[in-house]
C-alpha cells in the first residue's frame, strides 16, 4: 500500500469536523513550503543570480584596489 493510499484509508474514518482540521492543517502545509521556497531559491537559481553580478563584482572589487595599494605603500614608508 503506498503512503496516499494509507493516508487515504485514515481519512476515511474520520468525521466531518476532523476532516475540516486536516483540510486546514494541509492548506498550512502548502503555505508554509511556498514560504520556505522563496526564503530558500533552488541552487540553480542562485547560480543564476551570482553569474548575473560576477562581472560586475570583479569590477568593484578591482575598482578600489589601486588606492588600497597606494594607501598600503604610504603607511608602510612610514
Amino acid at each position: 500500500m503506498s503512503i496516499k493510499e494509507a493516508v487515504v484509508h485514515r481519512l476515511s474514518n474520520f468525521d466531518d469536523a476532523t476532516l475540516r482540521k486536516v483540510a486546514d492543517y494541509l492548506d498550512f502545509l502548502r503555505y508554509q513550503l511556498r514560504s520556505l521556497n522563496r526564503l530558500f531559491p533552488e541552487e540553480i537559481d542562485l547560480a543564476t543570480l551570482y553569474s548575473e553580478f560576477v562581472e560586475e563584482d570583479r569590477n568593484l572589487a578591482e575598482e578600489g584596489m589601486t588606492e588600497y595599494s597606494q594607501a598600503l605603500a604610504t603607511e608602510d614608508a612610514q
